[in-house]
């Protein structure tokens, strides 16, 4: 739904909270504007939550604040990444795509690199354990879902031979003050080549060259979820866990009695962490044996 010039993404349906639809990409000036258009809204809303945004990491709000946090590099130049902010393990990634003929480089959002995402999609319906929500989808829904805000959007290609093996989409704050990695994703075949390695790279080398401080990989960790394979691969490239405020507005009372009495996080956070882990290696053989047995 659109509210005063934003749009906002709805969760729940007992408890309806509000957010915005492009979180990491945009950030909020004016929250009391917000929390009234939202209130004359003809749809029910009973929370709004947002976050601050980089380079504002003390509260600079009254209402109601937790912590969150964020994945995010400090940018200067490419140079001070590539001495200073990652271990020589992660500059031999990158230079293995070098040595293995991957070309990475800025891209223009077009029908080529709009079939080429939609290749890379569909190399696999199972990543990272679980289902991949891109698999299957049809060129033409793969080009409107890329397509929003082209006017502050990056694109960056990685090819082996011509053919489009990993992409990154960078989406910049209407400020410039960060650019958020809302998309990177690879060919899982063309692993021993380090695309993602070279894919971030190019992002450092990208904000340097447009001045752009922040690089944000979305989160670092997950509620109690403890650090992974994939919060390491963000920490070994430089990364940093980067505590920022998180605010909650009440705009009914069952919005006020929810947030004191915690009723605003997902149920999920109420799981033991162990158990949590159970569940997901769980998942994974299951779609890991899924997957084996649809290929066979």
């Amino acid at each position: 739904m659109e509210v005063g010039g934003h749009d906002f993404k709805i969760d729940g349906a007992l408890l309806r909270i509000a957010r915005l639809a492009a979180e990491t990409y945009e950030s909020v000036d004016d929250p009391e504007a917000i929390r009234v258009a939202l209130r004359s809204s003809t749809t029910r809303i009973d929370l709004f939550t947002f976050m601050q945004t980089l380079p504002d990491t003390s509260p600079k709000h009254r209402y109601p604040m937790e912590w969150d946090n964020v994945a995010a590099l400090p940018v200067s130049t490419f140079d001070h990444w590539w001495t200073k902010q990652i271990n020589s393990k992660t500059r031999s990634h990158v230079r293995v795509a070098e040595k293995k003929r991957l070309v990475v480089r800025e891209v223009p959002f077009d029908d080529v690199l709009v079939r080429g995402i939609s290749g890379v999609y569909n190399e696999t319906p199972i990543r990272q354990g679980k289902r991949f929500r891109h698999y299957g989808k049809a060129v033409q829904t793969v080009g409107r879902e890329n397509g929003t805000f082209l006017d502050r959007s990056i694109f960056i290609g990685a090819f082996f031979e011509e053919q489009l093996v990993g992409f990154a989409k960078l989406v910049c704050d209407q400020q410039r003050r960060q650019a958020g990695l809302m998309q990177i994703v690879s060919m899982v075949r063309h692993r021993d080549k380090a695309p993602t390695n070279a894919l971030i790279a190019q992002a450092v080398r990208s904000c340097a060259e447009r001045k752009i401080p922040f690089l944000v990989y979305a989160r670092f960790t997950y509620g109690r979820k403890h650090p992974d394979s994939l919060s390491k691969f963000k920490q070994h490239n430089g990364f940093r866990r980067v505590e920022l405020p998180r605010y909650h507005l009440p705009l009914t009372p069952l919005g006020w009695a929810a947030l004191h009495l915690g009723l605003h996080h997902p149920f999920v956070t109420r799981v033991p962490e162990p158990l949590l882990a159970f569940l997901r290696r769980a998942r994974s053989r299951w779609y890991g044996s899924r997957h084996h047995v649809s290929r066979s």
